[in-house]
């Protein structure tokens, strides 16, 4: 785009989506200027002249980026009526890319530098529940925010339109940023939108991002290793309850044992531990809202748990930790139900 005009402390009324506008949008702001981004329609009622007395033009200067064919002789002539100069940009015709960060257990502190950076160039960012989306205006400014948040049992936007999503607007041209609750790869279904993007021929780039199986039990002052207790820890997803020979396994392993996504099914995972030879007073710590207000742990065992039901009360986001570590929690713990107490089935 070339102008003959000072943009420094003037209106500039860029015609066009968010994606399209993108660039005329930051080389006014760079030069000064204010960018008013409407579609045709909205412009050519802002130009229009009102039926009290002038206050001055509503911009200096307009800039034609995109819209239906029929509205852009509407918009210059409104432009022209408004005695406010015309000129053209092309729409950014580059196709987009996609940027999947890991935006950690849900603080915005925890968002990595490169995920910031990811964020601020933005001109769509899908976000999930678990993400840090409370600052998202101010992270992602300008963008638009698309809430694509799934909560047990209701996935309100369907895997596979979240994916549709991401590669429709990166092909219109827009920097998409797909902001997941800790790392995109730790149960995070990354790695389909990944497959999606590339089979649609999309740049995509992913930014790992701090993971809450080991976070959150962090929080909460519980190591994951510790010299003389555990050299190994394993991470599994409780979404779906284990087989027989799955427990057989996990119990074998040794080490910490984290589950993610296991609040609904903490008793089935007790017992089939229990079942598959583990000691029932082996201790076990709910740690629920990590690094989130309302942050608490519930200490117990596998065997309480597993014949009484777990901690009264619990609601995810929790984290489950399994093992001998779990007697390092912090001060803050509460021990409940800290006695094995009937058989286990």
């Amino acid at each position: 785009m070339r102008v003959d005009l000072d943009l420094a402390g003037r209106t500039v009324l860029v015609v066009g989506g968010p994606a399209a506008t993108r660039r005329v949008r930051a080389g006014v702001e760079a030069a000064g200027g204010t960018a008013l981004v409407l579609p045709a329609s909205e412009a050519v009622t802002l130009l229009r002249p009102s039926a009290e007395p002038p206050a001055g033009p509503a911009a200096d200067l307009v800039v034609w980026v995109e819209g239906p064919e029929r509205d852009r002789e509407l918009v210059r002539s409104s432009a022209r009526s408004a005695r406010v100069p015309v000129t053209t940009a092309p729409p950014a015709g580059d196709r987009g890319r996609v940027t999947l960060v890991g935006g950690g257990p849900g603080h915005a502190d925890l968002l990595t530098v490169a995920g910031r950076d990811a964020l601020a160039a933005a001109d769509v960012v899908l976000y999930d529940r678990l993400g840090p989306h409370d600052r998202l205006a101010e992270l992602a400014p300008g963008a638009e925010l698309v809430d694509v948040g799934k909560t047990p049992g209701h996935h309100a936007v369907p895997q596979r339109e979240i994916e549709r999503l991401l590669v429709g607007h990166a092909l219109a041209g827009a920097h998409v940023v797909r902001l997941k609750g800790g790392d995109p790869f730790v149960f995070g279904r990354g790695s389909e939108e990944v497959a999606a993007c590339r089979a649609a021929g999309v740049d995509v780039h992913v930014i790992p991002g701090v993971t809450s199986a080991v976070a959150v039990p962090g929080a909460a002052g519980i190591p994951v290793t510790h010299r003389g207790l555990s050299r190994s820890f394993t991470v599994v997803s409780g979404h779906v309850p284990f087989d027989e020979e799955e427990y057989a396994h996990l119990r074998g392993v040794g080490g910490t044992l984290v589950v993610l996504m296991g609040v609904n099914t903490l008793t089935q995972v007790a017992a089939g531990l229990v079942r598959a030879g583990m000691d029932a007073a082996m201790p076990l710590a709910v740690v629920e809202r990590g690094f989130l207000p309302g942050q608490r742990t519930r200490i117990t065992t596998v065997g309480a748990v597993c014949s009484r039901g777990g901690p009264p009360g619990v609601s995810s986001p929790a984290v489950v930790v399994v093992g001998e570590v779990v007697r390092l929690a912090g001060p803050d713990g509460v021990a409940e139900l800290a006695v094995a107490v009937g058989a286990c089935v």
